[in-house]
C-alpha cells in the first residue's frame, strides 16, 4: 500500500528531486469520485488526506468499492475501468504501462527508509541466517510480480546467485504469521506497508529478521498511486487536487505521529477490521513534501531491462510521472 509536487520544469525534476507540499489545493470545480481498492491493515496518503477531510474542497470524493490483495489486482482493476485509481509496487506499475497500459505514476503511495521498511523472518530455530541461506527455501510474500517479490530477485542478484532460487507463495497479510509459526513456509515477508502484520509477530516473539528490503534497495519509493491518462486528461484540476491532498497527509502522518496512529484505528474500526494493530504502524515512509526523487523509478527501470522483462529505452521518467504544475506527464 506512497506526492509529487513540483514548482520547477520537469527537466529540473529529473535533475535532483522535488518536494511537492506547498502546491496548492484547487478550489471545487467539479464533483469527482474515484472509485479504489483498500489494503487490509493500512491505508495510502489519500485515503488519510479523505478523512481529514483534505479534499473537500476540492470536489473530490473517495469510494472504497473492495479490497486487493496485491497491487498487481488493483492495477487490473484500474485497466479493466472499475476503479479510478490503482497502487501498486514500483516494478508492478512498470511492467503494467510497458505492457500497454497508458497510466500515469499520480505519486508515491509508500517508501522504504531506516524506520519504515519490509523485513524477511524466519522462526528463532530456523537455520536460515543470510541471504544465501535461502537458495531452495519456501518464502512467502503477499503477491506475486510485485515489491517482495523484485526485492527477493535483486537480494539474489547482489548474492550472485539465479534470481528465482527460491520458491515464492502467495499469503495474504493477516495470514503471513499463522503461516509462519506452522511451518508452513520457511521465511515470512512482511511489506513495509504491512507494519500492523509485522508489529503483531514481533510481540508475540519468537522470530528473527533475515534482511529487509533497505539492506537491498537502500531508500527509494516502495510504489506509486497510478491514475489513467484519460482520467488526467477529462479532471487536470482533480487530479493535481488529488495528488496535492495526499501529499499534504503524508506530511501530516510525519508531523503528528501518534495521532496518524490513531486515525488509523479509527479508520480499520470503521472497515471492520482489528483496530489494535495501528499502533505498530510507522507511518509512510516517505521523503518532507512525499518527494519523488529520479531514483526512485529509473532503478526499477534499469533492474527491469537488466532481465529482459521491459526493452531497453521503452520507458522515459517524464513520460509516465505526472506534474502537478502542468497536469500532465509530458508523453
Amino acid at each position: 500500500m506512497t506526492a509529487i509536487f513540483r514548482h520547477v520544469s520537469l527537466s529540473l525534476v529529473l535533475a535532483g528531486g522535488l518536494a511537492f507540499g506547498a502546491f496548492p489545493l484547487t478550489a471545487k470545480a467539479e464533483e469527482v469520485t474515484i472509485r479504489y481498492l483498500a489494503s487490509q491493515g493500512g491505508i495510502a496518503p489519500h485515503e488519510l488526506a479523505d478523512y481529514l477531510g483534505y479534499y473537500r474542497d476540492a470536489g473530490i470524493k473517495l469510494d472504497r468499492i473492495g479490497y486487493a490483495k496485491g497491487g498487481p489486482e488493483s492495477l487490473f482493476a484500474l485497466a479493466s475501468g472499475s476503479v479510478d485509481l490503482g497502487g501498486a509496487a514500483t516494478p508492478a506499475v512498470l511492467n503494467s504501462i510497458a505492457s500497454g497500459n497508458d497510466f500515469v505514476a499520480a505519486y508515491p503511495s509508500n517508501g522504504v527508509n531506516a524506520t519504515v521498511k519490509s523485513t524477511f523472518y524466519v522462526l528463532d530455530d530456523s537455520p536460515i541466517h543470510d541471504i544465501k541461506d535461502l537458495a531452495g527455501k519456501t518464502i512467502a510474500i503477499n503477491t506475486l510480480g510485485a515489491h517482495l517479490d523484485y526485492t527477493v530477485r535483486e537480494a539474489f542478484h547482489k548474492a550472485g546467485l539465479p534470481e528465482t532460487s527460491a520458491n515464492l507463495i502467495t499469503v495474504p497479510g493477516p495470514q503471513l504469521e499463522q503461516t509462519l509459526r506452522s511451518r508452513q513456509v520457511d521465511v515470512a515477508a512482511i511489506g513495509y506497508w504491512q507494519q500492523t502484520f509485522g508489529g503483531a509477530l514481533l510481540k508475540t516473539g519468537g522470530v528473527r529478521p533475515i534482511f529487509t528490503d533497505q539492506d537491498v534497495l537502500g531508500d527509494i519509493a516502495g510504489g506509486f498511486v497510478v491514475l489513467r491518462r484519460d482520467f488526467i486528461a477529462a479532471h487536470p484540476e482533480t487530479a493535481a487536487a488529488f495528488v496535492a491532498g495526499a501529499a499534504k497527509a503524508s506530511d501530516w502522518a510525519n508531523a503528528h505521529p501518534d495521532e496518524a496512529r490513531a486515525t488509523l484505528a479509527d479508520i480499520l474500526k470503521a472497515r471492520g477490521e482489528n483496530p489494535d494493530i495501528a499502533q505498530y504502524w510507522q507511518g509512510f515512509g516517505l521523503r518532507a513534501g512525499a518527494v519523488t526523487e529520479p531514483h526512485d523509478l529509473t532503478f526499477w527501470i534499469d533492474t527491469l531491462e537488466r532481465g529482459g522483462k521491459i526493452p531497453q529505452g521503452k520507458l522515459k521518467v517524464a513520460d509516465i510521472l505526472f506534474d502537478p504544475k502542468t497536469k500532465t506527464a509530458a508523453k
